[in-house]
């Protein structure tokens, strides 16, 4: 079969970038998830494979209705096809062996060690399909001591420096709210199987792709890494402060409710911006205040900046403040909640988010995919109920006609 990826096209068409790339998902929760779900923003045609009861346990695990897929789930499987097939049976194991002949990808998370034990280690998938690139995250690498360990997001973060270096400097860590254990290694994988697809342009072969949740921790911590690489002693938590300049901070708004804040930074690279703030807040007097003379003095000084800003900022809203200080050139951004970025005009009229249509709970708003490409263009579309491609894709793949997917539905092999 030859590569239908990034081969040269005749036509200004536009094309997603990853049509006609077969993707088998055998993963669950989130971190396997992020990285199918990625590909099939691209355009990959992305096919989870989940066992025929209840599927995987992140539809159902949260979820406020017994008869609806929960909102996590949806979230995390947009654009994708959902097959079943009993991989407890032989008749189901066969049936994926068929699938994975004809895949170019093949992905999963699962615990340490529960796949290869199905009887799909790398050396068998790799003999069933030469050109398959199979994929896994684990929570730490297979060679550590740590390999049979299980993980989620947060132990991810634990052990992998993210929690450690987030709080303030006299409390505990405090854990992340963005789920970067998950999302973050499903992301750095996502990349890995583009570069194997890529690579397979030139070799013709697939090959196995590993990530540790763990290790791939480390890579989001590389400026608080590069701090504590010149210390002998511990690298305190900074909280929400940048260390060493000011002002880089929280400021409170008004009405000064427990959601109000702003964050203001004036970059140590960029003289400009602290002059331009304290002229915005009508202090420029502080411009040649000795106390304020460069960046380490002001940092030095950092709570007469703070009093001058919460001074002013605490007598607007943190629209107003960003409105103004970011009108004048200085960074600043008001901190956003969860449901104020659900209702956002500006994301809803930019895409960033949709409303799309369940067919059990009906409309749910949903974030879209960051990445804008000019030649790649794929509709939002909501995530599947189980099983609901079994006779599409097993007949697009296989071959199969509506009477052997019956056939194989009696016999509880999908």
């Amino acid at each position: 079969m030859q590569d239908q990826v990034m081969q040269p096209e005749a036509t200004t068409a536009t094309q997603p970038a990853l049509k006609g790339i077969k993707v088998l998902d055998l993963t669950q929760f989130e971190a396997g998830p992020s990285c199918t779900e990625a590909l099939a923003w691209l355009g990959a045609d992305v096919v989870k494979v989940e066992e025929p009861n209840r599927g995987e346990p992140g539809r159902w695990g949260s979820s406020d209705r017994a008869d609806a897929d929960s909102h996590y789930f949806i979230y995390y499987n947009l654009n994708k096809r959902s097959v079943t097939c009993n991989l407890k049976s032989e008749e189901g194991k066969a049936l994926l062996r068929r699938m994975i002949e004809k895949a170019d990808v093949l992905m999963e998370n699962m615990a340490p060690g529960t796949f290869a034990r199905l009887g799909f280690d790398w050396p068998r998938l790799h003999a069933l399909n030469p050109r398959l690139i199979f994929a896994q995250v684990k929570g730490f690498a297979p060679e550590s001591p740590h390999a049979n360990y299980l993980s989620f997001d947060m132990i991810a973060q634990a052990m992998g420096g993210t929690m450690g270096v987030n709080g303030h400097p006299d409390q505990p860590p405090v854990r992340p709210g963005p789920t970067i254990g998950d999302t973050g290694t499903g992301m750095l994988c996502a990349m890995g199987v583009l570069a194997a697809l890529y690579q397979r342009m030139t070799t013709g072969r697939g090959q196995h792709i590993q990530i540790a949740m763990r290790d791939a921790m480390l890579n989001y911590c590389r400026t608080p890494m590069s701090r504590q690489a010149g210390m002998t002693e511990q690298l305190p938590r900074g909280g929400n402060t940048v260390p060493g300049t000011a002002p880089g901070g929280l400021y409170k708004c008004a009405p000064g409710g427990i959601d109000d804040w702003c964050y203001i930074y004036a970059s140590r690279g960029n003289e400009d911006h602290w002059r331009r703030l304290a002229k915005t807040i009508g202090r420029e007097d502080l411009i040649g205040d000795p106390r304020m003379k460069d960046p380490v003095t002001r940092g030095q000084n950092r709570e007469i900046i703070d009093a001058a800003l919460t001074e002013w900022t605490s007598k607007r809203s943190k629209q107003k403040v960003m409105e103004t200080i970011a009108g004048a050139g200085v960074p600043c951004g008001a901190v956003m909640t969860t449901l104020e970025l659900l209702r956002d005009p500006d994301l809803h009229a930019r895409g960033m988010m949709q409303t799309i249509e369940h067919p059990l709970r009906g409309p749910i708003t949903v974030p879209g995919w960051p990445l804008r490409m000019s030649d790649t263009k794929v509709a939002l579309k909501c995530a599947p109920v189980l099983g609901a491609d079994c006779e599409a894709i097993y007949g697009e793949w296989l071959g199969c006609t509506a009477e052997e997917v019956k056939k194989m539905k009696q016999a509880k092999v999908i």
